[in-house]
Parts: C-alpha cells; structure tokens; sequence
C-alpha cells in the first residue's frame, strides 16, 4: 500500500506540473495575440541583413562579440562596441534615396567611430558617408569643396579602397564619397540631394542604389550609440505621418503655380554658374494626397543651353528642351515628398532660367 500510495502520488505531481506549464505557455500565446501586445527588442551580434519594424538593418563586424546592435521599435537602435577592430550598424533603407532623413539620439566613442549617413551604389561601387559626428579622428581624403546644408558646413573628399571588403565581396577596388561636417552633432535632418549634387558637381557620380543606413561605426575603438531615425522621407520606407513642408493656402490659387504637372512640381536654382557653363539642381515635389510611382521633368531654356551630364535621373535633349525622368531610386514619392536632381550645361551669351514643368507617373 505504501508502494500504490507513493506511486500515486508521484503521479498527482507530473500531472499538476504538466496543468502548470500548459498554463504558462496557454498565457504565453494570449499574450503574443493580444493586439498590440508588446514585441521584445532583438539584439544581433553576427553579421546580417533585414527588415526590423518596417526599416532595413545592416550589422557587419569584422570580428564577432565585439559589437552588438538592439533593434527596438520603428528606425530606434542602439549599439555597444568593446576594442572592436571594425563594425558599422544601423537602420535605413534599401534601396537608398536622395530623399532627406532626420534622426535623433546619441553616440559616444573612446577612440575612432563615425556617427553618418551611410550607403552603397554599385555600377559604379561607391561606398559613401554623410558624417555629422566622430572620435578621436575627424575623416578625411583628397580634398574637393565644401557644401553648407541644413545648418553646418561640410568638407567634401574623395577617397579609393583596393581589396577590400564591399558589398560585392572580401577583395574590390572602389570609390569612397564624403561629407564631413566642420562641427559635430548628434541628431538632425540630412538634405541628402544636397551631397549628392555637391559630389556630382565634382564628378563624384553614384550609380544604382544599394542600402543606406543612418550607422555607428567603429574602428579599433569602444562606444556606444542610441538613435531613432525620425520623420524624414529617407528610402523606400516613410514614417507613417511626414510632417508637411509647406503650410496649405486657406483658398487655392486661381492658376497653378510655375512648374506644376500632373500631381507634382519642379523648382530650378543655379547653383554655381562660371560663364561658360553653370550647375543647375532641380526640386521635385509630390503636391497630391497620394503617392506616385514617377516622374518626368521638363526644362525649356530660353538660349542655346546644352546639358553635359546629369545626376539622380535621365535625360535627353531636343532642341532647347530636356527631358529628364526618375532614376530607379527616387521615382516614388510618398505625397509631401520631395527630391531632387542636378546637371551641368554649357551655353554662349545670356543664361535664362529655364521653364519646367513635372508630370507625375
């Protein structure tokens, strides 16, 4: 009787243990079906690419467990690097854009780390950097001009790899595109056409977009990063509500304004012009309720003005007018959004503002 009794006892136990952990697991999965239940941050320390939250991440190290990056909600991450020999991660796009981004948060290193705008083309392969904060070393290469935006003045140069790790392998050879800002800071908006005309105009050309990321990165260094991309229009990904960059007239105009297409409008500057030739960049924005999946852009000089080469899109020339439409990364605009493209042209004489006019696809 002992025997039975002790038997059975021991079944009353498993059978009461096995009730409790079909209890804790039944509440697990109440818990994950409950909408808006809370998602735990995910933390990555190998090398790899995704989608986090609606935004793309990038996390590379050139040695594993020195870094690690915690992927939170929307574009927030932060990152902890240890003597790391070399990592970059962060939050973005892919494919990347001329679109602006804006961010907040902080960065903190010991040693050498960049906090940038970061990204990839390929055909040609650049790696480029819009850097807004560093460490102990400032970067820096063969000089090419500077271009002031959103506040700040930044130094642009040009740098080469040669066998070294790409997004095409552990061995190429490529182009590196920079913007260093001459004052630090941490957080902000990117006009990102703006360093991407300013390279232009140096012959610093992108190809086909690749990711873009707003990354921490660190080189033989320690630190550590919080930052949360904010309502910029950057890639491919939009924040839910973009704030709009124009307060609407109470009462519309009885005539469009100059420029204005089928759901969109373009805006000429000349930005630099020598005599015989000028860089002119034009602004594209989306004016409807709705996204568009691209543009056409058309620029009718008053002279003789002949376009040499063009950025950010396509063109042909007849007569006195181009035509310029969308590249492959910056023809959808979320509606509010805007990009832009650039060009160098040659002309005798006078040099009149072109008329333009934008239609939307």
């Amino acid at each position: 009787m002992r025997t039975l009794t002790h038997d059975m006892r021991r079944r009353r136990d498993v059978v009461a243990a096995i009730r409790a952990i079909v209890a804790v697991a039944a509440a697990v999965m109440v818990a994950f079906a409950l909408p808006g239940a809370a998602q735990a941050d995910t933390t990555i320390n190998s090398n790899s690419t995704g989608t986090n939250n609606g935004y793309f991440y990038s996390f590379w190290s050139q040695n594993s467990g020195q870094a690690s990056m915690t992927m939170g909600a929307g574009g927030q991450y932060s990152t902890a690097f240890n003597n790391v020999a070399n990592f970059v991660a962060g939050k973005g796009w892919n494919p990347g854009n001329s679109n602006p981004v804006t961010y907040s948060g902080t960065f903190s290193t010991s040693g050498n780390a960049y906090l940038s705008l970061y990204g990839w083309s390929t055909n040609p392969l650049v790696e480029y950097y819009i850097v807004d904060n560093w460490g102990s070393y400032r970067p820096t290469g063969t000089f090419k001009g500077t271009v002031t935006s959103d506040g700040g003045t930044y130094d642009i140069y040009e740098t080469q790899r040669v066998n070294a790790p790409s997004i095409e392998g552990n061995s190429s050879t490529f182009n590196q595109y920079w913007s260093v800002r001459q004052s630090k800071r941490t957080g902000g908006t990117i006009t990102v056409a703006n360093h991407f005309n300013a390279w232009a105009s140096h012959g610093m050309n992108l190809g086909t977009m690749n990711y873009e990321i707003l990354a921490t990165e660190g080189y033989q260094s320690s630190g550590s990063s919080n930052i949360t991309l904010g309502s910029g229009s950057g890639g491919t990904t939009p924040p839910t509500t973009p704030p709009p960059t124009t307060t609407p007239p109470s009462t519309p105009p009885s005539t469009p304004p100059p420029g204005n297409g089928s759901g969109c409008s373009a805006t000429f500057t000349n930005s630099s012009d020598w005599g015989a030739g000028f860089t002119g960049a034009v602004t594209v924005k989306n004016n409807g309720s709705a996204a568009i999946n691209g543009w056409t852009v058309k620029l009718t000089f008053p002279g003789n003005q002949t376009v040499t080469n063009l950025w950010s899109g396509s063109y042909t020339q007849s007569g006195n007018t181009a035509t310029v439409n969308n590249a492959d990364y910056n023809g959808t605009l979320g509606a509010g959004a805007s990009t832009a493209f650039g060009f160098n042209a040659n002309y005798s004489g006078s040099n009149g503002a072109p008329t333009v006019s934008c239609t939307a696809r």
